[in-house]
């Protein structure tokens, strides 16, 4: 359970909120969000590069770095209003992915045993195994749905001759028991991956996918008020998943596998946050930043605001339950 410390880059916090040792749970006793970084493209396909994302997503701001962040739309500052503290990088070794994923896993379940929301900074998309089977490990095994954003579909079976790879996580998700595949929404498909056999088998385990086509014929809102209903039922908590690549590349380019035709980053950050005011999230991952092939930073800034707009979010839903009020999106900005 390790920090990597400077392994890949300066030993920083998400945008400076204190640090915390998940060997010690003094330090994170009582947080609301543990924010994990996962260094790991062992599982990449394409571009590498992703070993990278989590300082590029801790980093990337023009503002200080002094935990702090008040939401402009939502009133809320998801930096102070929850306890939020970092744990580090978790020390995955590159050449070994069952063992790096292990290690992860065991990271995330003890966030989540310690009754914190685990925010986890990708890495490559085969983290999500071990991000979303550590939460269902605590809340039980089919009580967790799944939200995932991404161009790719992420349930191909034995790829390069593993099981294990960033096009695979969903389908050994739904395999292990973790996740109900009749509970798992992806939103973004597109493009030319996977192929008739796995969608025939994605069908078969009763999952819903919202391709672009039907995204944009029916609009995204409203696909995502049907895929609340069924993420909501017979679940405990909602997962969300998203890989930076379901936005259009010219939204982030800095990523292993490009798509054209995606969301907007307005879209993403829209999605996001309603998702994060109306479910009851348990667990996030933001995944697939390569900063090798970033530019101008775009794509870092981008899953940076990822994160801060589910954390804003995340704080508006717990004012408003507590104090009995309901933010209105539609009201002026400074009439609030």
């Amino acid at each position: 359970m390790a920090r990597y410390g400077a392994q890949f880059g300066p030993d920083i916090t998400f945008l400076g909120v204190p640090a915390c040792d998940l060997d010690d749970e003094s330090t994170y006793a009582g947080a609301d969000v543990v924010v994990v970084g996962a260094p790991f493209d062992g599982g990449t396909s394409h571009r590498p590069g992703t070993r990278f994302g989590p300082q590029a997503i801790r980093m990337t701001d023009y503002l200080p770095h002094d935990g702090s962040r008040p939401s402009l739309a939502l009133r809320t500052d998801g930096l102070q209003d929850l306890r939020v503290v970092d744990a580090g990088d978790v020390e995955m070794p590159p050449g070994d992915i069952e063992r790096a994923l292990g290690v992860l896993e065991a990271a995330v379940e003890k966030v989540a045993r310690a009754g914190a929301i685990p925010v986890v900074l990708g890495g490559d998309h085969s983290i999500a195994f071990p991000d979303a089977k550590g939460v269902a490990n605590v809340l039980g095994h089919g009580r967790v749905s799944m939200i995932h954003f991404d161009a790719h579909a992420d349930t191909g079976d034995i790829e390069f001759g593993s099981l294990w790879g960033h096009g695979q996580p969903m389908r050994r998700l739904i395999e292990s028991g973790a996740l109900r595949g009749d509970r798992f929404l992806q939103m973004g498909l597109r493009g030319y991956w996977p192929g008739p056999e796995t969608l025939d088998w994605m069908a078969a385990e009763k999952m819903r996918s919202y391709e672009m086509t039907e995204i944009v014929h029916r609009g995204l809102e409203e696909c995502l008020t049907e895929a609340f209903t069924i993420a909501t039922d017979e679940c405990d908590g909602v997962f969300l998943s998203v890989d930076i690549d379901v936005c259009d590349p010219g939204h982030a380019p800095g990523t292993g596998t490009p798509e054209p035709g995606g969301l907007s980053a307005r879209q993403l950050l829209d999605a996001v946050r309603r998702i994060c005011l109306e479910l009851p999230v348990v667990g996030v991952d933001v995944v697939e930043v390569s900063p090798p092939y970033d530019h101008a930073d775009i794509t870092a800034a981008l899953a940076n605001r990822v994160v801060l707009e589910a954390l804003s979010a995340i704080a508006r839903r717990r004012q408003d339950e507590r104090d009995g009020t309901t933010w209105d999106p539609s009201r002026p900005l400074l009439d609030r």
